[in-house]
């Protein structure tokens, strides 16, 4: 099969809603990420609209990793970053309670202890 898109019909039924924003020559750039938000937040789908306070079904963009950000970021917290590719990101959403936040908090770092990597348990 000759396509020029990547574009399939036969997957149509595959996502209430998914776009896709990127540079053709994998040049990174802020517009990359300010046309993915205005694409979410125009999608009509409960995840795009927030209509499912329930499952919040993952609504949201994928970047890369902001390397050259985090570096400066972890120089001015006095922690050495690897280089790309030896790390990993991730995001913990916290409860508003503070009791319940630092618990939360604790068991998290006690997870990372038990895998056996502490250096990024810092806070």
């Amino acid at each position: 099969m000759n396509r020029k898109t990547l574009y399939t019909p036969q997957h149509e039924h595959d996502s209430c809603g998914i776009g896709f924003v990127a540079h053709l020559k994998g040049k990174v750039s802020r517009q990359i990420i300010d046309d993915a938000i205005t694409m979410l937040q125009n999608m009509e789908h409960r995840g795009g609209t927030g209509s499912d306070e329930n499952t919040g079904d993952g609504a949201g963009i994928l970047i890369q990793i902001p390397h050259e950000f985090l570096k400066e970021e972890c120089i001015a917290l006095n922690f050495s970053l690897p280089e790309p590719g030896g790390y990993g990101v991730g995001t913990a959403f916290f409860p508003a309670d503070p009791v319940l936040r630092e618990k939360c908090r604790k068991e998290l770092n006690k997870y990372i202890r038990k895998i056996g990597d502490t250096r990024y348990s810092y806070w």
